[in-house]
């Protein structure tokens, strides 16, 4: 097989956008074109101001900045760069059900789908076809069924490549991988896309597997990243009621190289697109085999996450003299983690939909997030009318119009500028007392204890 020269990305997104530019990037002999159907996506990866890109990661900017035009190009016309390209990477949304068998669990194929589709109808030369997108064991087989039943003489070779990207981190995340893990059937076509990324991988750190085990590895890397998560929220609980100070413990268990240190941080719990989407999908997967024990073990890393988000809201509300209705409570952050504008299965969504159940007023800070974004995610919930959401939410562009005269402080999203803000000018304007519930141990308890704050954290 000869080295591939054009490369089609579908899906514009979190995934396809960063992965694509620095592919094109590091190897500037190979023509990458990123379609999708949305224009105004579209539209804003081609914006000549850089700092307006649709994504928030650092560094994309000027891996963009260098590639695009170059090599690097996105497209609304998808049909057009699936003739031309030799590999096309399936990079679009699988969304957990919201209907039928597997709601709420199973991941939703009808974009993976329709993709294959198009492919298929479109292509009239050999393609090598490479999920990118999360996905459940054994898609492949779904695809490569769709593929080859076109009639058309078309030779389509299936490989899995899932990305194990952190967001805020993804772009140094792709410059310098753990591992790029590349799954198939056909040797040929695993040694184009080895080539692709030994531009800039080292040889050593490219796995290559059978189609099922790089399907389900990806699924179980996050699964057992989020259980880390879930383990230390739950003994943060512990150390609450014991005494214990969790930072401790963490610190402690770390120190043991065969545990290791990261992924021990207790907050608020885990969100973002990928964990809880995938441990589903896990659950999904087990149950469909009738692995019941399996399922339950994984369901209950979600199970606690959950619970971790309840607990931190229902705590506000208890410290507040159970009642915080008509009070003010300051939101720092929306989105699910520092360095990134995404807010899927946020935190923060999570403990504002409970405490407006109680009538809070919510003052939403986020340097990253629009109040767009923050009212679509809280009317996606369903919970309460939007008219109700828009009553009770006011989403803010100043930290200190946030905390002024506001009852409590939320600390629900990691951001370093929370550390630089003067406490003492916020605590001069807030009401007294003046709480601070801090979901993401990010502030220093000491000084704000001494300004007069009445300062909770998890696990202490």
């Amino acid at each position: 097989m000869n080295r591939v020269k054009k490369i089609t990305c579908i899906g514009a997104g979190y995934v396809g956008g960063p992965t694509m530019s620095v592919i094109a990037q590091k190897n500037p002999d190979v023509e990458v074109t990123v379609v999708d159907m949305n224009q105004a996506r579209i539209a804003a990866w081609n914006n000549d101001d850089l700092s307006q890109l649709p994504i928030y990661e650092p560094g994309l900017d000027a891996v963009v900045g260098a590639a695009r035009g170059r090599n690097l190009f996105f497209s609304t016309d998808v049909d057009k760069a699936i003739q031309e390209a030799d590999m096309i990477f399936i990079s679009v949304n699988t969304p957990t059900k919201t209907y039928g068998k597997g709601k709420g669990q199973a991941a939703d194929l009808k974009f993976i789908e329709l993709c294959a589709r198009q492919i298929a109808e479109v292509a009239s030369t050999d393609k090598i076809v490479v999920e990118k997108s999360t996905l459940p064991v054994r898609t492949a087989e779904a695809l490569k069924s769709i593929l080859d039943n076109t009639g058309n003489g078309v030779n389509f070779h299936i490989l899995s490549n899932p990305e194990f990207l952190a967001e805020g981190t993804a772009v140094s995340d792709l410059h310098n991988p753990d591992r790029v893990l590349i799954g198939g059937e056909s040797a040929e076509a695993i040694e184009a896309l080895v080539q692709v990324y030994e531009a800039w991988v080292p040889r050593e750190r490219i796995i290559t597997t059978n189609l099922w085990s790089s399907e389900l590895s990806k699924l179980v890397a996050n699964a057992f990243l989020a259980q880390r998560v879930s383990s230390i929220n739950a003994i943060s609980e512990l150390c609450e009621v014991t005494g214990a100070n969790v930072d401790e413990v963490s610190r402690a268990i770390g120190q043991d190289s065969r545990i290791g240190s990261k992924f021990l941080k207790a907050s608020v719990g885990f969100g973002g697109s990928c964990f809880q989407k995938d441990i589903l999908n896990l659950v999904y997967i087990a149950r469909s085999y009738n692995l019941y024990e399996v399922a339950n073990y994984w369901e209950q890393v979600i199970l606690l996450n959950d619970h971790q988000k309840t607990r931190f809201a229902e705590k506000i509300i208890k410290t507040m003299y159970n009642t915080v209705n008509g009070k003010d409570i300051a939101f720092l952050g929306w989105a699910f983690k520092k360095d990134t504008n995404d807010t899927r299965e946020s935190a923060a969504i999570h403990v504002a939909d409970h405490l407006l159940d109680e009538e809070a007023h919510v003052i939403v800070y986020d340097p990253k997030v629009t109040a767009e974004q923050v009212y679509r995610d809280l009317d996606y919930l369903g919970t309460r009318s939007p008219e109700d959401n828009r009553r009770l939410v006011k989403v803010v562009n100043d930290p200190y119009e946030a905390l002024d005269s506001a009852h409590a402080v939320a600390v629900l999203t990691e951001w370093d500028e929370f550390k630089t803000y003067d406490w003492a000018k916020v605590k001069a304007g807030m009401k007294r007392p003046s709480f601070v519930f801090d979901g993401r141990k990010l502030l220093n308890r000491k000084q704000l204890e001494e300004l007069g704050f009445d300062y909770y954290a998890i696990g202490e």
